[in-house]
């Protein structure tokens, strides 16, 4: 069995920089994919089927080579939060987000369709806010400028300063990419990245 060349279905610099930690080459691809939700569609269904979806689309133009499609949601009381856009919208979320615990829901799917093996999941992420004062708010927002990330904070740099605790296996997960599930898939698909890379 042949090392496939590994693709990542997406152009996301925070996954790109996740994907770079085991240090094997790979090239990345955008997936065209609708992400609208169904009607009624919860979101570890969601997550599920769009992770699936894009790792589809490019698994079937690139059949010989492994193929990572992620997609992720923030939730807070059954409620999937959005990408804020703007200043006044990261306001409300994170005043919404004071004092309460986020479940992030990231979908995981990996094809390798040569060797007809995929494999998809969902890997859950809780995050837990302290109780955020308005200017801690603003003073965050104003300078990390979190706009186009749900929930408004990047936990990878000065959103850290926001949480209480935070709960899960893997801190990659949180930042849109599980490593920890990609090499345990990779090892069950016969494929090791310490060895074969």
């Amino acid at each position: 069995m042949t090392t496939p060349d590994i693709i990542l279905a997406s152009t996301s610099p925070y996954r790109k920089q996740i994907l770079e930690k085991l240090t094997i080459p790979f090239n990345t691809a955008k997936p065209y994919v609708d992400e609208t939700a169904l009607a009624n569609e919860n979101a570890h269904d969601l997550v599920y089927r769009l992770a699936e979806a894009k790792a589809q689309a490019i698994a079937i133009k690139n059949p010989g080579s492994l193929v990572i499609g992620s997609d992720q949601v923030a939730v807070i009381d059954n409620t999937i939060l959005g990408k804020p856009g703007d200043y006044d919208n990261a306001v409300k979320q994170l005043s919404q987000l004071s004092g309460k615990t986020v479940r992030f829901l990231t979908g995981l799917s990996m094809q390798w369709l040569d060797e007809d093996k995929i494999k998809t999941c969902v890997v859950p992420f809780d995050v837990t806010f302290r109780q955020l004062m308005p200017e801690e708010i603003s003073a965050y927002l104003n300078k990390e400028k979190p706009y186009n990330c749900a929930g408004s904070f990047k936990s990878e740099a000065l959103g850290i300063t926001l949480f209480e605790s935070l709960r899960g296996d893997d801190p990659n997960t949180l930042m849109g990419l599980p490593l920890i599930e990609v090499t345990k898939i990779m090892k069950n698909f016969g494929i090791n990245p310490l060895l074969d890379y």
